[in-house]
């Protein structure tokens, strides 16, 4: 079996690498993550559904979801440093163990029937901090079994499991529930499981004992391509070496920006969309072919990603995403309700693999191996942030806009001035060089 570590050196030496179907640890990893991401989308049809079954109030509903989104982004900058700092693949293995444990306890609970709900927000916490500790060490981890060479390939083949998750978590949750409450937790349970399992045969090579960048006082911050020696220091000054480093990265910095803000859109438009379709009186199972349709687009994008990132300059993939993501937002103004609308959103899924290939891409080449955990963190509170205001602007959209059509306008207008501060961005202009 060959190792990463004997891949490497292979790569080093002018030989070709493994295909990446045969790469044992990025099988490992990507199956890992792919099992995790699956659990996530199951949790978030089951618990709402597990809710309105024992209270109906939907103040405990929205309370679960608040505290779960809290604990993410609480822990998201932390996990980085914990990434860096500790072994990767145990800091994997110690949040799966965990999380198949808080689980197993919801499980416990509702076969017992001593389901409170407490308990059950106990456990959402449990999740969302430990899921938000497994993918930093997930994603730097990447780059270990990877070589240079195959990192684009690798990285879209990781952005077709979100896609996955989506097409196949919500129905899986919704059957499961009519059995039986306590099912899609014990299939979640499961997948964590079969997640740590996985992860216990991970081979990672060895990596340098953990260096602290050079940077003694607060107003200090790292030239650019430097990380610096220094004496190790407590998590904060860790967390705050990272953010200064990332912040001194200005193509890192402007990369992050445009996830944030093309996340924060997006996120927005999919409410909107939701509820305008509503309001037209689009019947349950035509939405659901629309969501299904924004899946198989992402599907079928990050079938071709590594090929179009190889074969387009990486500027003007992104500029070229940002502009063709605002024009079919704009055409979305002016159809109908229902599954046209649908095929637009599979449009932009199908883009937005390549895009943030290319992106992820040069965020991983350009961060030095002890501080891809950190770097992943501030990239993680950044699509987090647009996470959480994202869905509350299209909200407020909704409310404020005369109508669905105004709301997507607004949408489109945001898009399209990113799309223009993405084009005469020089930052932007230098991704992938």
């Amino acid at each position: 079996m060959t190792t990463a570590h004997e891949q490497q050196n292979a790569e080093s030496a002018g030989t070709s690498a493994i295909p990446l179907s045969r790469n044992r640890n990025y099988n490992i990893l990507w199956t890992g993550q792919l099992f995790s991401e699956l659990t996530i989308e199951i949790i978030a049809i089951a618990v709402p559904l597990l809710i309105l079954a024992h209270s109906g109030s939907p103040l405990q509903m929205g309370l679960t979801v608040s505290v779960l989104a809290a604990a993410n982004m609480v822990a998201v900058v932390p996990a980085g440093v914990v990434a860096d700092r500790w072994d990767r693949r145990k800091v994997m293995l110690v949040c799966q163990g965990l999380r198949a444990g808080g689980l197993g306890s919801l499980v416990m609970a509702l076969a017992l029937d001593a389901y409170t709900y407490p308990h059950l927000l106990l456990v959402m916490v449990v999740e969302g901090l430990l899921g938000s500790v497994f993918d930093p060490a997930e994603h730097a981890a990447l780059p270990q079994v990877v070589p240079e060479s195959q990192l684009p390939a690798a990285l879209a083949r990781n952005a077709a499991r979100p896609y996955v998750a989506t097409l196949l978590g919500p129905a899986v949750a919704g059957f499961l529930f009519t059995l039986h409450p306590a099912n899609p937790f014990v299939a979640g349970s499961v997948m964590i499981t079969l997640s740590f399992l996985a992860l216990f045969l991970l081979r990672l090579p060895r990596r340098a004992r953990f260096a602290q960048e050079a940077a003694e006082s607060a107003g200090d911050s790292a030239s650019e391509g430097e990380t610096g020696d220094g004496a190790q220091g407590g998590a904060m000054h860790d967390a705050a070496v990272g953010f200064r480093w990332v912040l001194g990265q200005r193509v890192i910095r402007s990369t992050l920006l445009w996830v944030m803000l093309v996340n924060l859109f997006f996120s927005a438009l999919i409410v909107i969309i939701l509820a305008r379709s509503g309001e037209d009186q689009v019947g349950a199972g035509e939405m659901g072919l629309m969501m299904t349709c924004f899946g198989a687009g992402g599907l079928a994008g990050a079938a071709l990603a590594a090929r179009l990132h190889a074969a387009l300059p990486a500027s003007a993939i992104v500029t070229g995403f940002s502009w063709v993501a605002a024009g079919v937002t704009t055409a979305m103004v002016f159809v109908p309700s229902g599954l046209v609308l649908g095929v637009l959103l599979g449009l932009v899924a199908f883009l937005a693999p390549v895009a943030n290939t290319t992106v992820l891409t040069h965020q991983m080449l350009a961060t030095p191996d002890e501080l891809r955990g950190r770097m992943s963190g501030v990239a993680g509170l950044c699509t987090g942030v647009a996470g959480v205001l994202g869905p509350l602007g299209g909200g407020l959209l909704m409310t404020a806009a005369d109508g669905g059509a105004g709301a997507v306008a607004a949408c489109a207008a945001g898009l399209a001035l990113v799309a223009a501060g993405t084009t005469f961005n020089p930052a932007l202009r230098r991704v992938g060089n």
